[in-house]
């Protein structure tokens, strides 16, 4: 059956990913005789990890560190950023740090860490085990006074409304002081319901907008292709949150949704489906969303 083929207006890499992406280009280009890694996975998305991994680009994990002292290695802070601690660990151990933090997130670090140092309690909207969230987290501990909790990490509504503060019983004294902040990939509708949940138990809660606008561009986008497709195919890594989020609310729309990292992942019954509308997420590189593209108009 020959398909339509249907793209959303606003899809595959941001800024922050595809600046990344052209800084580890570019470093390996200007390093060719010294190790060059990324500290923890550049984005998150295989195909674009292993094709700059043929190139020589590494990962370097925590653990790893101490095993590259007195190497001089190159270490690209991916966009998702990473905690003051370990740039303090990377530079101790010799490592030429190249920063290709998103500037976005940088920003928020930012912000997280200049409320820390104001005594406020810094509350975190996200994936606990994201690295950009883990990286919020450790500007908040590294930038208050020593022994106090000032970083909650809260997942969920649910989380939101089982929430334990410190203060005996008590949502917050009189004189404690809150904010809150959403990692930047989570979606407006999830951020939206949990600073609900949170104000209603602290009245005086400071509620940041912190959001990147491509992660609400291309769920806009996608509210607008649901609405005129038979199908949906979302492209992009499964580890990736953004494109995580933009399957699950392609779900609730439309009842033929798929997430597939690379084309050969397209079901068979997908090719009985007249009009197909393709959206991606922000981590997604431009050949992957064309070799998707080809493969359905080949059929």
């Amino acid at each position: 059956m020959k398909h339509e083929i249907v793209r959303a207006e606003v899809l595959g890499y941001c800024m922050g990913v595809r600046r990344a992406v052209e800084i580890a280009e570019k470093s390996l280009a200007n390093n060719p005789d010294r190790l060059v890694f990324t500290f923890g996975p550049l984005i998150h998305n295989k195909t674009a990890l292993a094709n700059l991994s043929e190139r020589g680009l590494c990962v370097l994990e925590e653990d790893e560190i101490n095993s590259v002292k007195d190497k001089s290695p190159v270490v690209i802070i991916r966009a998702h950023g990473i905690p003051p601690k370990i740039r303090q660990k990377l530079e101790n151990a010799g490592c030429s740090l190249v920063d290709a933090t998103c500037p976005r997130v940088l920003a928020n670090q930012k912000k997280a860490a200049g409320y820390a140092s104001k005594g406020y309690t810094v509350i975190i909207a996200g994936d606990k085990n994201h690295g950009e969230v883990l990286g919020l987290a450790g500007c908040v501990d590294y930038s208050c006074e020593t022994g106090r909790n000032a970083c909650i990490l809260v997942e969920s509504v649910e989380d939101a409304e089982n929430l334990v503060f410190e203060d005996a019983g008590k949502f917050a004294s009189e004189n404690a002081k809150y904010v809150l902040l959403g990692q930047t990939t989570i979606s407006r509708t999830e951020y939206d319901a949990i600073a609900a949940v949170l104000k209603k138990r602290l009245p005086s809660l400071e509620i940041l907008d912190t959001i990147c606008p491509a992660t609400m561009e291309r769920q806009q986008a996608l509210e607008e292709l649901v609405k005129n497709v038979d199908g949906i195919i979302i492209i992009g890594g499964k580890n990736s949150a953004n494109t995580q989020r933009l399957f699950l609310a392609a779900k609730e729309k439309c009842p033929n949704a798929i997430h597939i990292e690379s084309p050969d992942e397209i079901p068979d019954y997908f090719r009985n489906l007249k009009k197909i509308g393709i959206a991606a997420g922000a981590s997604t590189p431009d050949e992957i969303i064309c070799a998707v593209e080809e493969t359905l108009k080949n059929d």
